[in-house]
């Protein structure tokens, strides 16, 4: 039957009962005949990236407000047709106004379970995470910028685990191109530039205890030594010289670097670390990776 006497405006008056909102049609949470394609279960349902700012606790004792993207996912087990999307963002608003760290989210995570009615729940947390960084010989300092991800999932188990991934921009100039440049000016009087290029370490590692961001970038920081800078005077990019040419790496020696600093922290449990170099003199990149190789753990 069509009806021709519809109202065809918003009704900004109208007010919804709870006998109303009980009336409202869920197709979401339908029954398994509903189910389009195969009737299995599904590991991952939720939504990605919604937006708000959260608290992080820093060295000092204060609070960071940083602008954060969550993802948020639960199991759907097979007979279920699908899940309330909208219980993922309003379950994660209930601790919108907490402290966030790793260990953190498996209150979030017992809450998914139980909102959604799921056996399992994953959480990510995104962010930009600001640190003041010295200038190596003038007196200028500014913001470096470290993108950061807490995770967190618990399994059918009722397991949980978290993780905290990190990537750390620095530079690596070639041992193999600098002993070739040298050679042109030895043998040959010839003005020969060692390649070097920006790079860039995924470091993913599983605490036993809490880590502060800070203290996992001061490990890059120790192990490669050659951090990208953000104020550079004439003084500043001379040295920045200097220290790629104390500190030459190929790819395989960054990850070792990183694989002996981490492994030194017995706050990390476990790690993997991807360190990838793009080549100034390749038109592709050179990649290493390397991780800790406890029994079952990150690969």
């Amino acid at each position: 039957m069509i009806t021709t006497n519809l109202r065809k405006f918003y009704d900004p008056t109208f007010v919804a009962s709870d006998q109303y909102k009980e009336s409202l049609p869920d197709l979401q949470n339908g029954p398994a005949s509903l189910i389009e394609g195969a009737n299995v279960p599904i590991q991952q349902v939720g939504i990605s990236n919604f937006k708000l700012p959260l608290k992080y606790p820093v060295p000092s004792g204060e609070l960071l407000t940083l602008e954060t993207s969550v993802d948020g996912y639960v199991g759907l087990d097979a007979g279920k047709k699908g899940i309330n999307m909208g219980r993922i963002m309003r379950t994660f608003y209930k601790f919108k106004d907490d402290v966030f760290h790793p260990d953190k989210l498996k209150e979030v995570l017992e809450a998914y379970k139980e909102d959604l009615d799921s056996q399992t729940a994953f959480l990510k947390l995104s962010f930009s995470y600001p640190m003041m960084k010295q200038s190596l010989r003038s007196d200028y300092s500014g913001y470096q910028y470290y993108n950061v991800s807490f995770e967190g999932k618990i399994d059918e188990y009722g397991r949980f685990a978290s993780f905290v991934h990190l990537d750390f921009e620095y530079s690596s100039a070639c041992p193999c191109s600098y002993e070739l440049s040298e050679h042109a000016r030895d043998t040959r009087d010839i003005a020969a530039i060692p390649h070097s290029q920006r790079s860039r370490a995924n470091v993913t590692v599983q605490l036993n205890e809490e880590i502060f961001i800070d203290e996992l970038v001061e490990h890059c920081r120790e192990a490669l030594q050659t951090e990208t800078q953000v104020i550079v005077k004439r003084e500043d990019e001379q040295a920045f010289a200097e220290m790629n040419g104390a500190f030459q790496k190929f790819v395989e020696d960054a990850a070792r670097l990183l694989f002996d600093e981490l492994n030194d922290d017995e706050r990390i449990r476990d790690f993997v670390i991807r360190c990838a170099h793009f080549e100034s003199l390749h038109s592709h990149d050179a990649v290493s990776r390397i991780c800790k190789g406890i029994p079952n753990g990150l690969r």
